[in-house]
């Protein structure tokens, strides 16, 4: 058995990149039972992470309970056992919802009062000297030169960090605590004054520079990825593992972080926070898998608005490379390329892939479809597209993407027509002069041969010109022609996305 670890951070909402240690992780399971081990991921919630800071949108009210662990800080919206439950219940059902089930979740909070790292606590307090002066040599923090790396949760105040482990009573396996005024966040927090001892096998938490090393000996993990901002825990942990705890330390791998299109890194904290339930309001599971799979290495910025579209479309390619051996323009001829796009997909579908390829449709015809069809949506853009050829018929796959393509339009693309004219090819607004029906048949002759989107729109410019038409006669056409409306997005992405042999065809068949 080979155990892979996930931890999920618990005082703040979720984000995609807390998602993304999950399902990289569960990524990793996979390929180890694919290679034909038996394997299990461990999702870890740290609840006994003490609150450092209300994050942005979240009642004021949680003030009082900072440097408390979250799991006994009640829920503040009355759902859930505690504060850090409810933070983990949303990661839990991000993961459900996208089809990742086969994880055993486990809590610090219940960890630690089972009692399940009290022997790696116990060694870790009676090295408790060298290991201050190794995190020093390390890292250059002196703090725990001079306190112990375990935190008691106070008996008089619940409070965590405040609560500092002054000596360690190694024959009963308690440590005498005070619990003091601490910095956190640049600000103060009080402590009660309280002191008392703590039994180590209670509630308590190990510091981040020690527990690491403590689940991994006691949960036998043998793989933990981690992202760049806790580099020096790792590191430091590593050590811990291989020279204190006497087990070598897991393999892992470094991801980097998200950020928002303002390049600051997407934090619960700051408020800026992507969850997998927004993500799924627009894009399909295996847009998010395939977002998490394809890269881990250099931050990247990421929206919504750019990157559902793309990755809609992107998974589409990925189809027809596994199923057909069709691959992108940069994978052709390259063997290799075309083997890591199939497997690529084969993962975005969590190794169990349909049997059969759906329809495939660009995302953003539908959303602009959407924006233009309102009313009876799923019906109207689903005629649409069978008219544009590109589906047969609706089914269920195609009526799940109008939906999120419809979402997307109402929430990243107002401003467009609320209607669209009924009429379609054969409306008033097409009837075209002489000349511009010549000029509609040069550009359904110019479609025969062109699909790039910069060089169609070039294209119906010049067509224009030379025929001495305005240009913004023509489009109104054509927007009509494939529309059934007097405006709408940029033709010749359009074009492109319906088809340009297509086109061409609906614009003979209407002049």
């Amino acid at each position: 058995m080979i155990t892979v670890e996930s931890g999920l951070g618990a005082s703040g909402i979720p984000h995609i990149g807390s998602l993304g240690d999950a399902v990289r992780a569960y990524g990793v399971k996979l390929a180890l039972e694919n290679l034909g081990y038996d394997s299990k991921l461990i999702a870890y919630s740290d609840d006994l992470d003490g609150l450092r800071k209300v994050p942005e949108g979240l009642p004021d009210s949680l003030e009082e309970h900072l440097a408390k662990p979250v799991s006994l800080i009640p829920d503040p919206f009355s759902c859930h056992d505690s504060y850090g439950m409810h933070m983990s219940s949303i990661l839990l059902d991000g993961l459900d919802r996208i089809g990742i089930t086969g994880y055993e979740f486990r809590r610090a909070y219940d960890t630690y009062r089972k009692g399940l790292l009290r022997d790696h606590i116990h060694t870790i307090l009676e090295r408790s000297s060298e290991i201050g002066s190794k995190i020093a040599q390390m890292v250059g923090q002196s703090k725990y030169q001079d306190s112990l790396p375990y935190f008691p949760v106070c008996a008089a105040c619940d409070r965590l960090y405040t609560a500092q482990a002054t000596a360690y009573m190694a024959q009963e396996r308690k440590v005498a605590y005070e619990c003091r005024d601490t910095k956190m966040n640049r600000r103060v927090i009080k402590g009660c004054g309280h002191r008392g001892e703590a039994r180590i096998d209670g509630l308590g938490k190990l510091a981040w520079k020690v527990e690491f090393a403590a689940r991994w000996a006691a949960f036998d993990v043998r793989f933990e990825a981690y992202g760049k901002d806790i580099m020096d825990s790792v590191r430091v942990n590593d050590w811990v593992s291989d020279n204190i705890l006497g087990r070598a330390h897991p393999h892992h791998a470094k991801y980097e972080m998200f950020l928002d299109k303002g390049g600051r890194k997407i934090s619960k904290s700051a408020g800026n926070v992507l969850t997998a339930q927004r993500w799924l309001e627009f894009g399909t599971p295996q847009s998010i898998l395939l977002l998490l799979y394809k890269r881990i290495t250099g931050a990247r910025e990421l929206s919504i608005r750019d990157d559902v579209p793309s990755l809609m479309d992107e998974f589409n390619e990925l189809e027809d490379a596994y199923f057909f051996g069709r691959a992108r323009k940069e994978a052709r001829g390259n063997p290799a390329r075309l083997a890591k796009a199939r497997g690529l997909y084969l993962y975005a579908n969590l190794l169990d892939p349909p049997a059969a390829p759906g329809a495939h449709v660009s995302y953003m015809l539908a959303a602009e479809l959407a924006r233009v069809y309102r009313s009876d949506r799923t019906r109207r853009v689903a005629a649409k597209l069978a008219e544009y050829g590109a589906i047969k018929g609706a089914d269920g796959q195609i009526e799940r993407l109008i939906d999120l393509a419809g979402r997307y339009a109402d929430e990243f693309m107002r401003g467009a027509d609320g209607h669209a004219r009924a009429g379609g090819a054969n409306a008033e607004g097409a009837r075209a002069d002489e000349r511009s029906r010549k000029t509609l048949l040069e550009i359904a002759h110019m479609l025969g041969t062109e699909d790039d989107p910069d060089a169609i729109q070039t294209g119906i410019y010049e067509a224009a010109r030379s025929n001495g038409v305005p240009p913004k006669e023509i489009f109104a056409m054509l927007y009509y022609i494939l529309l059934g409306t007097s405006r709408g997005p940029r033709i010749g992405p359009l074009i492109a996305d319906i088809g340009s042999k297509q086109v061409a065809r609906m614009i003979t068949e209407s002049v």
